[in-house]
């Protein structure tokens, strides 16, 4: 029996943080053949520290039928520009986040597949055993963590392979939700950094002036972390506990003065499509009240 021969693979933005990711999960596996691309002299260095050489796009795209866009969403949709239309036929493009591709950055192309992935991260709820697995913050090193997939383009086979390859490069992986490349955008940058990414920088915000205000920094450290924790297992229904009359009273004083009635409205589809403009362009919009 002949051995199976290896996948390849092409990986643009091998030298970043997801691509280095990539790497490392796949350079020691006989099923697949990297080609990185990286135009950064830190990048490279980086990728040449795994062990793995770079290569020209040209020799990449020629050789590859998976195309891995691990490249900053500033400039994702410049590069897809000359990357896709350059891909085989049949060839998989995957994407490690949501906004160039909910944004219509990606050029036209009916013969590739466009398949959308991105972590969930451990949970702030999980258990690890391992110190190891619980300084993994992000997952995919030594914490477990879900994922979701979403397929902009393509056949349910390119679905089912897309999936199959974000399992091993997001790995180790609870369990993956398959959503769309709408609800991906709502999930992030709208839920988890437009809302709470925000409201958790005005937390450590709240912690820096409390200390700028007298009160010893170890102490305001020590009493916010666990009064972050508390508030989440109640909000999350973790805990079979529930918030005090008191509680509850200068939280809606909180709100009123720190929230805008119609915060919610930054669900909206335009509100989002407008978030992911600004994500990809590097340019937030004019202020303008919700609509």
């Amino acid at each position: 029996m002949n051995p199976k021969t290896p996948r390849n693979i092409a990986i643009f933005g091998a030298g970043g943080k997801m691509g280095c990711r990539v790497i490392d999960h796949f350079k020691t596996d006989p099923n697949f053949r990297l080609h990185c691309v990286e135009v950064s002299a830190q990048g490279q260095s980086r990728v040449a520290e795994r062990g793995v050489a770079c290569e020209a796009e040209e020799m990449a795209l020629a050789q590859s039928d998976v195309i891995i866009l691990a490249l900053p969403d500033r400039i994702l949709g410049k590069a897809a520009q000359s990357i896709v239309p350059a891909a085989r036929t049949g060839s998989l493009i995957i994407l490690l986040d949501p906004a160039a591709a909910h944004a219509g950055e990606l050029p036209p192309r009916a013969d590739v597949a466009y398949f959308v992935t991105h972590p969930c991260h451990p949970s702030v709820f999980a258990h690890e055993d391992d110190p190891e697995a619980r300084a993994d913050f992000f997952g995919g090193t030594k914490a477990s963590h879900p994922i979701v997939c979403a397929l902009l383009q393509g056949s349910e086979g390119n679905y089912q392979d897309g999936e199959a390859l974000a399992r091993l490069f997001f790995a180790p992986v609870l369990r993956a939700h398959r959503i769309t490349v709408e609800q991906m955008a709502i999930l992030e940058p709208a839920m988890a950094e437009t809302v709470a990414a925000a409201l958790i920088a005005v937390i450590r915000e709240a912690m820096d002036e409390a200390v700028r205000r007298g009160v010893p920094a170890e102490a305001a450290r020590d009493f916010i972390y666990g009064h972050i924790k508390v508030p989440l297992g109640i909000a999350f229904e973790q805990v079979d506990f529930t918030f005090s009359d008191g509680a509850k009273l200068i939280m809606q004083y909180g709100r009123e003065r720190m929230l805008r009635p119609d915060w919610k409205k930054l669900f909206e589809p335009e509100s989002v499509q407008e978030q992911v403009r600004a994500i990809v362009t590097g340019k937030l919009p004019p202020f303008t009240e919700l609509g």
